[in-house]
């Protein structure tokens, strides 16, 4: 994959081993973004007047992703990113004394943070469930967490693929489990579009919300909101604007209501389009797959390389990003070693009371950036 370095913006100086966190966006793309931006610059009002062309061009946008996620286009609405969709749900569902959201210990710390808060506000209950350890068959995890509904049980929050160990959690068996209890479910999306396959209209779910930018490889700005059409009467906007009740209402309320919440740059979400014809013209299936196998040799190296059990095997449990256990350290002062002493950029997250290192891997990696890192790992630890 070292012909398609070249079409990436990162420094070459430092060995990059975290696309998840913020991803990186491709040069096309990104030149993209900044004629959209250019355009907006020459003429502001002729770009973001609604009663002129961007209208349209958001449908167009919105239709392409949607063709994409196996959506419909105007169940999908985009948002600045998935925390921001998260919140729109998490404050929309006017939960009661009493209720429960139940969720799982491996869930992003921005969205356990939306759901804790909305749930004290209310008198409401966050239950998080513990998923096995180490991971062995997706049905165990999915009797784990589903030990956790009762009666009280109003919500099923959960992440597609988590972030503190890159895990694919089995989330079609309990949004199917949850629809027939008539629990509703909000799928916390960020890492999921892009890195592994998605039919949203197929899944099911209430609520989902994923980012463009980090494994679709658009600019930052732009991630999408996708509700259920029998569910879209539930949802508010965070921000009351132009298109709540609008002069001149468009195919969907709640299309109007997120497409515009006041002056914005759309141009990140006008550059989806470009991303998803980038990875077209370079068949990111066959390119995912082979970081997929990297990610694989990447574990194994590490693994070997810290002398500790995996967390699970790797399918079908694991896509683009594997996390690693480490023996009991500062993982802060880690991370600075490793950034600072080697110029590796790598989380290091905790889980289960214990240090992980989180790798994930896109078209710009090698295996000798993983080897850099294990030779750097042997240094510190």
């Amino acid at each position: 994959m070292a012909d398609l370095r070249d079409l990436f913006l990162l420094r070459p100086d430092v060995v990059f081993l975290n696309h998840g966190s913020f991803g990186a966006c491709p040069r096309p793309v990104f030149a993209e973004y900044q004629r959209l931006q250019r355009e907006l610059e020459a003429e502001p009002v002729d770009f973001l007047h609604t009663g002129r062309t961007l209208p349209a061009r958001m449908a167009a946008a919105r239709g392409e992703l949607a063709a994409f996620l196996g959506a419909q286009r105007d169940d999908l609405a985009f948002v600045p990113n998935a925390t921001w969709g998260g919140n729109v749900i998490a404050r929309s569902l006017r939960l009661q004394v009493g209720d429960e959201v139940l969720t799982t210990d491996q869930e992003y710390g921005a969205m356990e943070r939306t759901w804790t808060f909305v749930c004290e506000k209310a008198g409401a209950r966050l239950v998080r469930r513990a998923l096995p350890f180490p991971l062995v068959d997706p049905d165990g995890a999915v009797e784990a967490v589903w030990a956790g509904v009762n009666a009280r049980t109003r919500v099923l929050m959960l992440s597609h693929v988590t972030s503190p160990t890159g895990v694919v959690l089995p989330v079609a068996e309990l949004v199917r489990r949850a629809r027939e209890r008539g629990i509703m479910t909000f799928i916390d999306g960020a890492h999921a579009p892009g890195q592994v396959p998605l039919d949203l209209d197929a899944l099911g779910a209430d609520f989902y919300t994923g980012n463009c930018h980090k494994w679709l490889l658009s600019p930052k700005g732009a991630a999408f909101l996708h509700v259920r059409c029998d569910r879209q009467e539930l949802v508010e906007p965070l921000v009351v604007s132009w298109g709540w009740r609008p002069d001149k209402p468009g195919p969907s309320r709640f299309v109007d209501e997120h497409d515009w919440t006041g002056t914005r740059d759309p141009s990140a979400c006008l550059a989806v389009p470009a991303a998803l014809a980038f990875r077209r013209e370079h068949d990111w299936d066959a390119v995912s797959a082979g970081c997929r196998a990297l990610a694989l040799e990447a574990r194994a190296l590490l693994l070997d390389q810290v002398g500790l059990p995996a967390l699970c095997p790797p399918g079908p449990w694991l896509a683009q990003m594997v996390a690693v256990p480490l023996p009991p350290l500062d993982p802060d002062a880690l991370n600075a070693a490793l950034r600072e002493r080697h110029g590796i950029e790598v989380p290091v997250t905790t889980y289960a009371g214990r240090p992980w290192l989180r790798v994930s891997l896109q078209a710009y990696n090698s295996l000798s950036d993983i080897e850099k890192l294990a030779a750097a790992l042997r240094r510190e630890l």
